[in-house]
């Protein structure tokens, strides 16, 4: 479905992710970015953000924590990043997006405090008093008092399998003044995940048992004598759900597909942020009628249940904007996805073909490689640089170690 968000609203990203495949300059199993949609989507995020007095950070894990895309979102006005693990912290502030959240979802390794306080985060989540301890002695030894935030959870509140912890809900009031006797730290306010889901059934943005756990547990802290609670609510973060985060009292919003316009929403209808990321493949062979496209990148994020994937094939010289789309044979989620297949029907196709996807990606978990393309607004596009899929390592194809006279 978002190869045909692709088509509509973004076809020039296609077409140059065809190009730049069909020259050399990028190879298959390459997520394209297009970095000027990046940056306008950024800056529709940041702007209406600090209309409703909320602060975003940033969450790139699912574009492979790109530094060229890094850059674009700070270009677009959002100044930090959350990582969703001490990895994803590091490979995003290596790419200039300093530490604004760590620690949620996942909690710091024991050992990985001292690395994590190096980092001086913004906001560092803890699920108990024993991660808090941990946290304020490795910020302490850098002479720091940590700003930590409490993950809560209240019953009837809705946790993914293998998310679930911290603290209960009904007694933040005096679990915050618990924390705030942990020397290095500081109670800060109070997170959960996720605030917002897509509804299927609607086609909208609800507002989950989450969020008003985080909005009763405001009220409290609140009636305790207590200011400046920070209120962070990520979940399906688009500005088309902003004013409803602030009004339930959030401070703090996290968009990540909302960067590349890949929410469940997007799927749905056409928002202010434009989808600004694809899949590039290649035919690797033909086998009893198939076509066998190169993998490594092909996991799709589940979140919106079982639905097809297409792609299309584009000959070498072929319009990308004329080719039709056709069902893929997507590798089995158990399998290691070396290739997917696509059913040819007797229609022509040559190995070495391009091949592109449109789908709602998690690149960090794949082997997949990220390529941020900048220029496609004024028609001159071009790659900015090609990265491994956890953003820590340059890849140079040997068709730009040509155009720049060197060699491998």
């Amino acid at each position: 479905m978002f190869l045909d968000l692709l088509r509509r609203r973004n076809q020039a990203l296609l077409d140059a992710a065809t190009q730049l495949h069909q020259s050399g300059s990028i190879p298959p199993n390459t997520f394209v970015i297009d970095l000027d949609a990046v940056q306008r989507n950024a800056s529709a995020l940041a702007a209406e953000s600090a209309r409703l007095g909320l602060t975003p950070f940033a969450m790139t894990k699912q574009i492979g924590r790109n530094p060229d895309a890094s850059r674009a979102i700070v270009a677009g006005g959002i100044r930090h990043a959350v990582g969703v693990d001490l990895e994803c912290a590091i490979a995003a502030a290596s790419g200039g997006l300093p530490t604004g959240h760590l620690g949620h979802l996942v909690q710091i390794p024991r050992h990985r405090a001292a690395d994590a306080a190096a980092l001086e985060p913004l906001y560092w989540t803890v699920f108990s008093e024993q991660k808090a301890r941990e946290a304020g002695a490795a910020a302490a030894a850098r002479g720091r008092v940590q700003d930590v935030l409490l993950r809560i959870a209240a019953p009837g509140d809705r946790f993914y399998r293998g998310h679930e912890g911290g603290f209960d809900a009904a007694d933040v009031v005096a679990a915050a003044d618990r924390i705030d006797a942990v020397p290095g730290v500081r109670f800060a306010g109070v997170t959960t995940f996720p605030a917002t889901l897509f509804d299927a059934k609607t086609a909208t943005a609800r507002s989950t048992h989450n969020l008003e756990t985080l909005t009763t547990a405001l009220r409290a802290l609140e009636s305790a004598g207590r200011t400046n609670v920070q209120v962070n609510a990520p979940g399906t973060t688009s500005v088309s759900v902003l004013e409803t985060l602030a009004a339930a009292g959030a401070t703090q919003v996290e968009p990540g597909h909302g960067l590349t316009g890949t929410t469940p929403l997007h799927a749905a209808h056409d928002l202010i942020e434009e989808p600004a990321i694809a899949y590039v493949s290649e035919v690797s062979h033909l086998w009893n009628g198939d076509a066998y496209v190169y993998g490594g990148g092909l996991y799709v994020d589940p979140v919106l249940g079982a639905t097809t994937t297409s792609a299309l094939i584009v000959e070498q010289g072929g319009d990308t904007a004329s080719a039709p789309e056709l069902l893929v044979d997507m590798p089995a989620p158990d399998a290691i996805d070396y290739y997917a297949t696509i059913p040819l029907y007797g229609r022509a196709v040559q190995p070495g073909d391009t091949v592109l996807f449109g789908f709602r990606p998690q690149v960090f978990v794949t082997r997949g490689l990220t390529a941020g393309i900048a220029g496609l607004s004024t028609g001159t596009p071009s790659v900015a640089g090609i990265w491994s899929a956890d953003g820590s390592a340059p890849i140079t194809t040997a068709s730009a170690l040509a155009a720049t006279g060197r060699t491998a």
